[in-house]
């Protein structure tokens, strides 16, 4: 089975969408050239920004993969991800969950994640990913590449995405962490990043209007001492993290 790239209407058939929605469309566009020039070279870019880690970029999707299972998040949900570029983590969660859907602007990226993942449901724009249908929505490395100003516009916009009780799940850098600020200094996509400290991601989803806010920090150990890596879901208080999950529930 191919994927299915849903691509924008012709605007006389268009449906109607409000103001938000279009500025949305108006401004992702402008950032969308940005990750079509890279999306053939971004797994190798991405792959070199992560060598102070040790491990590669399924190391990374596994991991958030494990996040969503920790959650709850029920294998026969529908999962959205929101961003999703060549489907590096879209890819782990067609291989476990029944039906997922992935939007990105960025043309290429999203011609190749259709290519790498048959079973994936893809959207070009917006407006066309369905209202109210999925149990859990992924924004993972998003919000850094997205004006500040737009912030919250873009994750009310996801929730009208959600059921009623599915959950964001937000997956960000954290800046209190020396060596991912250092990741994100050498990677060649991020030139654009402002990185969100870990109380605006939790406070940015209280705002868009969802409750039961949380926050946990994430990856902590290298390769080197992956032997302490069963720890981690232990260690969600402490703020020294690479990166972070916010989750926050319609």
């Amino acid at each position: 089975m191919s994927s299915r790239v849903l691509v924008a209407p012709k605007p006389e058939g268009a449906k109607a969408c409000d103001a938000r929605t279009r500025v949305l469309i108006a401004r992702v566009a402008l950032g969308s050239e940005k990750f079509d020039g890279v999306a053939a070279s971004y797994d190798t870019l991405y792959e070199q920004s992560l060598a102070a880690s040790g491990e590669s970029k399924e190391y990374f999707a596994r991991y958030k993969l494990a996040c969503l299972s920790r959650l709850g998040v029920a294998r026969d949900e529908p999962v959205l991800d929101w961003g999703c570029g060549v489907g590096n983590v879209l890819g782990p969660l067609a291989t476990e969950y029944r039906e997922v859907h992935g939007y990105d602007p960025s043309s290429e990226s999203l011609k190749l994640a259709g290519e790498r993942i048959p079973k994936a449901t893809l959207h070009a724009r917006p407006g066309d990913v369905p209202d109210g249908r999925f149990g859990a929505a992924i924004l993972s490395g998003v919000l850094h590449h997205v004006a500040v100003d737009e912030h919250r516009a873009l994750v009310e916009t996801v929730r009208e995405k959600l059921r009623p009780g599915g959950r964001i799940v937000v997956f960000e850098h954290n800046p209190l962490n020396p060596v991912t600020r250092r990741a994100v200094r050498a990677c060649e996509f991020d030139d654009d990043a402002v990185l969100l400290w870990p109380w605006q991601a939790r406070r940015l989803l209280r705002s868009a209007g969802l409750r039961d806010v949380r926050l946990d920090f994430i990856v902590f150990f290298p390769r080197p001492l992956a032997p302490l890596r069963p720890l981690e879901p232990h260690l969600a208080w402490l703020p020294f993290g690479a990166q972070v999950m916010v989750v926050g529930t319609r």
